[in-house]
């Protein structure tokens, strides 16, 4: 079933997206979108005239009695974040509150002294540092300049990793500030591990909730009925997050050469039956198994059976001990939390002494680079079963990557770039979970667990006249590689210029045909190389930037948007300093004006990154 143009309001990549989707929808599906369609309209969502309206605009109720502004924020880094704030601000809609929904930089401050009720969702981005686009907000709010909020009601939910030290930190700032500045906080902050959509749900039912009770009853009752009657049917899966699709391994080539020190790979993936849809920009998440050999090392060291039964979630989902600890547990990450939940497991006096020394730094040591199986042989647990030993770890997490491939190009498949990461820490060897999978264990024919995270914190312009700077070291070309391919694919027309960077040009040079061939095609119009070991001094992509610091100046001037992806500590920081070096010298700027100049860029979506 193809879309009938004929006078249709659609641009050509609508048309193609409406003609994927209609064939895959059943009848209840159809019947359910266009009487969804026809409430949204009747809604009355105030836009611009002739522009399609975006979520980052004000939503307003479909009717009912006066009531207060709900504003939903969100910073947001990989997109995460913002994906639970959409959600949020969806189930408010549909419970006829009105909403007011936007990134925490692109909300005026000033707006503040008006708001209501304020919910937020951050990530916590580096050494517990705001995400790009919540700094401004983040500033401001603890700057001299935040007014006093006694109007306000608040909650937060807040993203991270607990394996950091600064673990969801953003969000206890925010949650703290907001409090310091008179808000009544409605809804008790939940801090998120990278498991975080049990935790999220709960607290979207929680808030909900609570600003329900202020609602009119006919209004619930009326809501009630329209959700029984709304046909929430779906006779095909619905892939996603919490119900990966189990994607066919294509291929598996591995691009280093011979005499690389590094070992990456070209993963591609079938997508057929997925109904999965991504842009140049977005990532695959991949769900990965433990190594054998050390989920084998662990049962041994414990004296386990990895064969007896073992229930791995609040299901009741029961799995061989054996596979549970390969496909359902973290086993290379320790955190706080989990030595202190061990230290009352395994009754080891060693490890209490450790939790209980003032020298946090001592602490933080032992955990950089360790896993579960050091702890265990390090502070030897007298007999635990595994059920117990189990209620101490966390959910094995997805593994983002990058896709490298255009939808547009190859609907039907999605490629990724993955390098493996392998180190020896505290005398062993240690390897990345996923990535030493891809490596060593995936062959063609297997499947793997994968869905789509749209990252739309990294999304590349529309506008044709806007020049495009990428800066990608590694496997940090990846989405540049997808956005190429798929400019050659829409035969668009763009200014685009690359930097890449690796060991070795013979050894090193990722997709180097690629290149290549859309240099000659002009659909790449520059591209300068830095390989760190082929020369005395070694050269990184900065250094190439500050070679051609003029034309680099003049593509900013020009209103080119820049990206980055790759090593967020070294490469990223280094590749922004360089920046405000480009600025200063070729702009004769200051240094705040350098700064503020960047800002701007990021406030305006030409300066992103996609950094980790």
């Amino acid at each position: 079933m193809s879309l009938d143009v004929t006078n249709s309001p659609f641009n050509q990549e609508q048309i193609e997206q409406l003609s994927r989707l209609l064939p895959t929808l059943t009848n209840n599906q159809k019947v359910w979108l266009s009487g969804y369609l026809s409430a949204v309209i009747s809604k009355k969502i105030q836009h611009t005239s002739n522009q399609v309206p975006q979520m980052d605009s004000q939503l307003v109720s479909a009717g009912g009695p006066s009531q207060r502004t709900v504003t939903v924020l969100y910073g947001s880094e990989t997109g995460t974040a913002r994906s639970l704030a959409e959600r949020m601000a969806e189930k408010l809609d549909e419970a006829n509150f009105m909403v007011i929904f936007s990134a925490l930089d692109d909300f005026k401050p000033s707006k503040l002294k008006k708001t209501e009720d304020l919910f937020i969702i951050t990530a916590t981005h580096g050494e517990g540092e705001p995400p790009d686009n919540a700094i401004s907000f983040y500033e401001f709010l603890h700057s001299r300049k935040a007014p006093k909020l006694e109007h306000l009601r608040f909650s937060v939910l807040s993203l991270g990793d607990e394996s950091y030290e600064f673990f969801c930190q953003t969000g206890k700032d925010f949650d703290k500030r907001l409090e310091e500045l008179g808000g009544e906080r409605i809804y008790d902050r939940v801090d998120c591990d990278l498991d975080f959509d049990e935790q999220a749900a709960a607290w979207m039912d929680g808030v909900l909730g609570i600003l329900k009770k202020a609602t009119d009853a006919a209004d619930q009752n009326a809501l009630l009925s329209q959700q029984k009657a709304g046909m929430n049917i779906s006779e095909n899966p619905v892939f996603s997050r919490t119900n990966p699709f189990m994607a066919e391994v294509i291929d598996n080539i591995n691009l280093s050469g011979r005499g690389s020190k590094k070992q990456t790979h070209h993963l591609e993936l079938s997508l057929d039956g997925s109904h999965f849809t991504f842009k140049p920009g977005d990532s695959l998440g991949i769900y990965p198994k433990n190594d054998p050999v050390l989920v084998e090392q662990l049962i041994k060291e414990l004296e386990w059976d990895a064969e007896q039964d073992l229930s791995v979630n609040k299901q009741g989902e029961i799995k061989s001990l054996r596979e549970a600890l390969l496909s359902h547990f973290e086993l290379t990450v320790l955190t706080t939390s989990m030595l202190e939940k061990a230290a009352r497991l395994f009754a080891n006096e060693a490890l209490t002494k450790l939790l209980e020394a003032t020298n946090k730094e001592k602490l933080n040591s032992y955990l950089k680079g360790r896993d579960v199986l050091d702890l265990v042989t390090d502070f030897p647990p007298k007999k635990l079963a595994p059920k117990d030993f189990v209620s101490i770890l966390r959910k094995l997490p997805a593994r983002l990557y990058s896709i490298a491939s255009s939808y547009k190009a190859n609907p039907d498949e999605v490629h990724l770039t993955i390098g493996k990461v392998n180190y020896v820490a505290h005398g062993r060897k240690r390897f990345g979970v996923c990535s030493s999978q891809v490596a060593t264990r995936v062959e063609i024919g297997d499947k793997l667990p994968v869905y789509i995270h749209q990252n739309l914190n990294f999304q590349f312009p529309n506008d044709p006249q806007t020049p495009v700077i990428m800066i990608g070291p590694g496997t940090g070309v990846a989405p540049f590689r997808s956005y190429l391919e798929e400019l050659e694919e829409t035969e668009a027309k763009r200014k685009t210029w690359l930097f890449f960077g690796e060991q070795h040009f013979s050894c090193d040079f990722l997709y180097q045909v690629d290149w290549q061939k859309w240099l000659k095609a002009g659909v790449l119009s520059r591209m300068d190389v830095a390989f760190s070991r082929d020369t005395d001094q070694k050269v990184y992509v900065q250094h190439k930037m500050l070679e051609k610091s003029n034309d680099f100046y003049n593509w900013l001037k020009a209103g080119a948007a820049v990206y980055v992806c790759g090593d967020e500590k070294h490469m990223a920081r280094d590749v922004h300093q360089t920046m405000m070096t480009i600025l200063r010298q070729e702009g004769d700027m200051s240094e705040e004006e350098a700064k503020a100049y960047l800002q701007q860029m990021r406030l305006e979506k030409r300066y992103q990154r996609d950094v980790y």
